[in-house]
């Protein structure tokens, strides 16, 4: 079975780590081969490539580059893959295109697309022009379902960990007290997200001006940059939480950051599944998170509070500082099960 691989690579989040450890996954797999056709310079090229995974680099500018498109028509001319598996929107549009210009049908591949996000689908988009769609949360299905693509195309394939790899990135300390100025005992809230809408950043300042008079020793690290970093600096400074919420930036050392956090935070209202939940759940942290999405479905009920609700937020994550109840990773979101998942579907759509 051959498998090409395509994601635009224009940033390394979460669903470019998916990719990363799908393909290392499926190269331990005997009878599998596969390529990856991303962005040239890309931080998943490197990585990816760093685990002897074959990967074209092509130039890949902003959106619908036709250079990456001509690439992907002539890898695909070249390496005559059975599943076509694009890994954003713009990767599936451009493998859409790639397969018209190669014609659809018997002896062409299948095209495959992952749908890591839970926001809605137009009518007429090219998620409806997939053959399949592996969605990683039910909540992800059910938005595709009311959006009009068939249930019969769709399966949920959750994300997964290496449980592994996440603790040996963990175990090199950052000291991010020290950093910060604060003492070696201080309370700290951490969350890791990019600082964009759906992550709703605002909701979790206003949780920390909520939990500041019940819990004054409190701080909040918020690791991630994005397009909201100004308005949420003059939101801390409304608040006056300036001195209690610290905006890190760019984290590198996210892992670590996490394991020297007391109580790890979500406050999305959108969220496919939020990964990053699964890394705090490996090294043994409470996770706090709002209902939004698929993050319901890998944090347990007691832990969960409905969606903006920042009063509490604040209370939960106070009471998880007072009473902490990490719970286990489930094998079921582990890199070895989200790759079986997804070659199992392969098989069944060759």
């Amino acid at each position: 079975m051959r498998v090409l691989h395509v994601d635009s690579g224009r940033e390394f989040r979460g669903g470019q780590n998916q990719v990363r450890l799908l393909t290392s996954e499926l190269a331990r797999v005997e009878g599998v081969g596969q390529r990856l056709v991303t962005k040239r310079g890309s931080e998943l090229a490197r990585r990816v490539a760093e685990r002897g995974a074959t990967v074209r680099e092509v130039s890949w500018g902003p959106s619908l580059d036709p250079r990456a498109l001509w690439r992907l028509y002539l890898e695909g001319t070249d390496f005559q893959p059975d599943i076509l598996h694009a890994h954003d929107s713009h990767a599936l549009q451009l493998a859409s295109w790639a397969g018209s210009l190669s014609g659809r049908g018997p002896g062409h591949p299948v095209l495959v697309a992952t749908r890591r996000v839970d926001f809605h689908v137009r009518k007429g988009s090219v998620w409806h022009r997939a053959d399949h769609v592996i969605a990683i949360s039910e909540a992800v299905r059910a938005v595709l379902v009311a959006d009009g693509i068939p249930l019969r195309d769709i399966t949920v394939v959750a994300s997964g960990i290496d449980p592994d790899e996440v603790r040996r990135a963990a175990a090199t300390p950052i000291n991010v007290r020290a950093r910060l100025g604060l003492s070696p005992d201080t309370p700290l809230a951490a969350n890791v997200a990019a600082l964009v809408g759906h992550k709703d950043h605002s909701t979790l300042l206003r949780a920390a001006h909520a939990a500041r008079a019940s819990r004054p020793d409190l701080h909040w690290a918020i690791a991630g940059e994005g397009e909201l970093r100004r308005s949420l600096e003059a939101e801390l400074a409304r608040l006056a939480v300036g001195d209690r919420v610290h905006l890190l930036g760019h984290v590198p050392q996210a892992d670590a950051l996490i394991a020297e956090a007391d109580v790890f935070v979500m406050s999305s209202k959108e969220e496919g599944l939020g990964s990053v939940v699964l890394h705090a759940r490996a090294l043994g942290k409470p996770v706090v998170a709002t209902a939004g999405g698929g993050l319901s479905e890998i944090v347990p009920a007691r832990w969960l509070v409905p969606v903006g609700d920042a009063d509490a937020l604040a209370r939960r994550v106070i009471e998880a500082l007072d009473h902490p109840a990490p719970v286990p990773l489930p094998p079921q979101y582990t890199a070895s099960a989200m790759a079986a998942g997804v070659l199992a579907l392969y098989r069944s759509l060759v």
